[in-house]
């Protein structure tokens, strides 16, 4: 699927009751808890077998006679997330459309991380391939041009005049200099949620339909700016936190940022103290007790699932309830494939249950 965020955005504010109601139905069909707990304890026959009657059955069909295993569960999975944010696409008309189109970029930002990780692990093209989710607005041959990049540096070439351009050539100097992908991938992140607040109308009244949409950015790019912060000061790179900052936020500017990433406690302790204490105690607790940067991020992801939840309960005519949906079945992708990856290199149910976002 490929994105064109102006084709649909002079419709005026958009169809928010028609497409809130087709999510509501897509959002009561995906998987939950228990179906976690079942998964977990089947092999990778069973789940695929188990995924086959339920609503990825149309993908598990039609790719059945090319792959098997976990080939088989991670391609389903990758098909039916791309339909799935093809349909909110379709539905969408106006603003409402424009706002979708902007957000499902993320899906180009983790193609471009995917493949760098690949690449700087030696991975091969096959490998890189499954774990890319065709959702943004890259077109399919530029994907595939990035996928047989020979190089880091084939890929910064690849993706030379695109919104990602400035950033990632300026990153992957540093990249040359310290052999570390945290300038890239915050260079990507900081590309994205420019784009995304790019050209938004100031908001005036709260609550509407803009200032919803602007609320729930404004607290993801909080948690993106936390998080980058985090992975900077746990990376031991001598870089200026600054330098990756994303404007948008709330919780820090570039000044503060600077300053915290460098003492973990500060850092923690300005959260707690923030609007965000009470939704990410449990994180902070998590980060402070295991000093885990992975188990911190899984507790940040499943924060911010609820906090979008909430506001799609309390405004339901507005974008949250797409949004909220969108995080929702990503979550659901990764955990499946997470379950099914699991089962394939023989970890135990309980070990796998640590690596799933649940809430």
């Amino acid at each position: 699927m490929t994105v064109q965020v102006d084709e649909q955005t002079s419709g005026g504010a958009g169809n928010y009751e028609y497409v809130n109601a087709r999510v509501r139905a897509r959002r009561a069909a995906l998987f939950d808890d228990d179906d976690y707990r079942k998964l977990v304890r089947m092999g990778t026959g069973e789940i695929a077998r188990f995924m086959e009657e339920t609503e990825y059955e149309t993908e598990m069909n039609a790719l059945g006679s090319r792959y098997g295993g976990v080939d088989l569960v991670e391609y389903a999975l990758n098909r039916n997330l791309a339909k799935h944010f093809d349909d909110l696409l379709r539905w969408a008309e106006g603003e409402l459309y424009d706002y979708i189109a902007r957000y499902l970029r993320k899906f180009d930002v983790w193609n471009v991380k995917t493949v760098i990780r690949g690449i700087y692990a030696g991975a091969d093209a096959s490998h890189i391939e499954d774990d890319l989710i065709r959702a943004g607005e890259l077109p399919d041959d530029v994907v595939d041009q990035l996928v047989n990049a020979g190089s880091i540096e084939e890929v910064v070439t690849i993706l030379d005049g695109t919104v990602y351009d400035e950033g990632l050539s300026a990153a992957y100097e540093v990249f040359e200099e310290m052999d570390v992908l945290v300038p890239l991938e915050n260079a990507l992140d900081r590309a994205f949620y420019e784009l995304l607040v790019d050209g938004l109308p100031t908001v005036t009244e709260p609550d509407t339909p803009t200032a919803l949409y602007v609320e729930f950015l404004t607290t993801e790019i909080d948690f993106r700016n936390l998080r980058n912060a985090l992975r900077l000061a746990r990376s031991g790179a001598d870089i200026d936190p600054s330098e990756y900052y994303i404007e948008g936020g709330q919780l820090f500017d570039e000044t503060t940022i600077r300053q915290l990433a460098t003492n973990t406690d500060q850092l923690v302790q300005r959260v707690r103290e923030s609007t965000y204490g009470d939704d990410l105690d449990a994180a902070l607790d998590a980060l402070e007790d295991a000093n885990n940067l992975i188990d911190f991020e899984r507790a940040l992801d499943a924060a911010l699932l609820e906090y979008a939840d909430r506001l799609s309960n309390r405004y339901t005519l507005s974008v949250c309830p797409v949004l909220s949906y969108v995080l929702a079945k990503e979550r659901e992708v990764d955990n499946i494939r997470a379950i099914a990856r699991g089962r394939e290199a023989g970890l135990e149910p309980d070990e796998i249950e640590q690596e799933l976002v649940t809430l």
